[in-house]
């Protein structure tokens, strides 16, 4: 048999010598096989390991084949289970398939049967074809795989999309998946955050300039929409852009052309545009903060990364996967959570998404001496992360917002005055109090 793809299978029976026989056949396979003897040790595995396929004796102590699938799909709903039993009826086996079990199969097991049911198990929980476009994110989730499939769809056409989600959550990581997944994939992907560069360097760094633009424009430079061509330009933060901005922007998706800064000619691009934001941009248009009819642009798609808390069931799937490839680069003898260390990843609430927990696992593995991570190692670094730097985007934020309140607060309120100190026009100075949501009048005296 020729596996549809390389899979990880479990494979869980108390009686080692039958256990050692099967996976060795299923091995010689092609499949990647992981063993326990017992239910709860098949549990303990879940919660660490990538696996596509559950394969149960049915007659086992202290937790039987089926008790098993009960608590799998208490914690992981979806995953398929085959039961092996040598004392299967077909009651037994109408019963299992009614709860949920994908197949049932009787000892001595016909090796046909046994692989065309394996199969069949896979098709359900392997997305068919080639997966390396997301190799990148590692997730169970039942909404990250519908988020993922349509991903994969959206990434055939040129449309454009606008990912939403918290900080952390990855978003830049989903673009570059489309970009995997799509016909650009062998041109480049080139990122820039919108909300961390100054206006003019920021509308140079997209459009490029001519020589002489502006001062210390010694010589011509090509914009990122031209670096792109025939790739993809992803640009986070969207919605931090500058709204005199957005308004190049727009030109720019609707015409597909260029025009540097400091030039009277415009170049034609190829360009697909990815876009990304935390923030809610209707709730900006609302304020005149954000254009509609840029963000009906490139709003054709809209995918949603939810934050971590709510896909707590790739915790475990995430902290062992990062705590392999830290312990790979930096500590080899590094192996594991202990089962406290895990419960308290399990209970965080992560308002930091998944780059806290990366900076969690690499804080565990630096600071570790044993190959096990404790609960304590873990408390730890969670503790650090509650102090740890905000993001350059989130300080810029904060600062411009503690500048605006001292400001307000010199001048008792008065708009031209503060304007005027900023070194900011009246209708800008208000487009920023709007921002930060401040009202002048509750300054006043």
């Amino acid at each position: 048999m020729t596996p549809r793809k390389p899979a990880n299978l479990l494979l869980v029976d108390d009686d080692p010598s039958l256990l050692k026989l099967l996976g060795m056949r299923l091995t010689s396979e092609g499949f990647n096989v992981t063993t326990a003897e017992s239910g709860q040790e098949a549990l303990r595995l879940l919660m660490r390991e990538k696996i596509d396929l559950v394969i149960s004796d049915l007659r086992m102590d202290e937790m039987d084949g089926m008790a098993l699938f009960v608590e799998i799909q208490k914690h992981q709903p979806g995953m398929p289970v085959i039961i092996l039993t040598a004392h299967g009826s077909i009651p037994d086996a109408v019963a299992a398939t009614q709860q949920g079990v994908f197949s049932f199969l009787t000892k001595p097991v016909d090796r046909d049967a046994l692989y065309k049911a394996i199969d069949a198990a896979l098709e359900l929980s392997m997305p068919a074809g080639d997966d390396s476009w997301r190799e990148e994110i590692v997730t169970r989730s039942p909404v990250m795989l519908r988020l993922l499939e349509q991903a994969k769809m959206v990434a055939q056409s040129d449309v454009s999309v606008l990912i939403n989600g918290q900080s952390g959550t990855g978003k830049e990581v989903l673009a570059q998946a489309i970009h995997a997944a799509s016909p650009r994939a062998k041109k480049a992907f080139i990122a820039i955050n919108c909300g961390a560069l100054p206006e003019q360097l920021l509308e140079s760094e997209l459009f490029g300039h001519a020589k002489g633009a502006f001062t210390g424009a010694v010589s011509s430079r090509e914009g990122l929409f031209q670096a792109a061509e025939g790739g993809t330009l992803f640009l986070d933060e969207i919605g931090d852009m500058p709204l005199s901005l957005q308004v190049k922007l727009l030109r720019v998706l609707q015409e597909r052309k260029v025009r540097p800064l400091g030039s009277n000619r415009d170049l034609s691009i190829d360009v697909r545009v990815i876009s990304a934001t935390h923030r809610d941009l209707p709730k900006a248009m609302a304020k005149n903060e954000f254009r509609e009819d840029l963000y009906y642009r490139l709003n054709v798609v809209n995918l949603k990364i939810p934050a971590l808390h709510e896909r707590s069931e790739d915790i475990p799937l995430l902290a062992n996967h990062l705590l392999r490839e830290s312990a790979k680069r930096h500590k080899p003898f590094v192996r594991s959570f202990s089962t406290d260390a895990m419960k308290r990843l399990m209970t965080a609430s992560w308002p930091g998404n998944v780059r806290q927990l990366v900076n969690v696992i690499e804080q565990c593995v630096a600071l570790t001496s044993a190959p096990v991570i404790s609960e304590a190692l873990v408390e730890q670094a969670l503790e650090g992360e509650n102090t740890a730097l905000p993001t350059f985007v989130e300080a810029r934020n904060q600062f411009e917002l503690n500048y605006l309140r001292k400001l307000l607060q010199i001048t008792k309120g008065n708009v031209t005055q503060a304007a005027r100190m900023a070194g900011r026009n009246r209708t800008e100075f208000y487009k920023l109090l709007s921002r930060h949501e401040l009202d002048a009048n509750d300054f006043k005296e």
